[in-house]
């Protein structure tokens, strides 16, 4: 399952919605009960964005679920807080993660990834004063979710190996591959970047 979510289309007033207009709305969203931390804002804010992926007329089991691995991290997060006496405290970082993952689907499952990549771009222009190569951020973000889905695939495949071989327990078995190809992976795309000249 991915974690952010892929474009689902549909007709929606979310889908018509501009992509600034998403960029904005997933600030709004996570900037603020981050900066108040505090229970109540928290919850508001993940009901909303629950409300808000419905509302775009996604299936709510589509829009809402989460992989076993976040459920672990978030399990975990909240529990450190429990440990040290912070109750409160676990229900913001719970609810603040949950409430980042949904409203960046918000964008990736309302918007063709190469929108996003040119409203980022053009958003960015304004820094190309600072130094910022805006082209160049898009590029670095697009060949980044190109090999997401790649370097996942690549998880599956040798899980799947180590348990046929009866290898499932041994972490070193599975992480090694993956390595090894995402090492070979991102020189084969450095090369060919390169080779278009755009390797620095």
């Amino acid at each position: 399952m991915n974690l952010f979510g892929l474009y689902v289309p549909a007709i929606s007033w979310l889908h018509r919605l501009g992509a600034g207009w998403k960029y904005l709305l997933l600030l709004l969203l996570t900037v603020p009960v981050l900066a108040w931390a505090k229970p109540g804002p928290s919850l508001i804010a993940l009901a909303v964005a629950m409300v808000l992926l419905v509302s775009a007329r996604l299936r709510p089991l589509t829009a809402w679920a989460l992989p076993l691995g976040f459920w672990l991290v978030a399990a975990s997060l909240a529990a450190y807080q429990l440990l040290v006496g912070q109750t409160e405290l676990a229900v913001v970082v719970v609810a603040n993660l949950i409430t980042a993952v949904y409203a960046s689907r918000l964008l990736t499952m309302t918007t063709p990834g190469a929108v996003l990549i040119d409203a980022l771009v053009s958003g960015l222009r304004p820094l190309r004063r600072l130094g910022v190569n805006p082209e160049l951020v898009g590029l670095a973000i697009a060949v980044m979710l190109r090999s997401v889905p790649l370097l996942l695939d690549s998880f599956t495949q040798v899980r799947q190996a180590a348990q046929a071989r009866g290898r499932e327990r041994n972490l070193f078995a599975q992480v090694t591959p993956v390595v090894v190809r995402a090492v070979g992976h991102a020189q084969a795309t450095g090369a060919a970047l390169a080779a278009r000249g755009l390797g620095e």
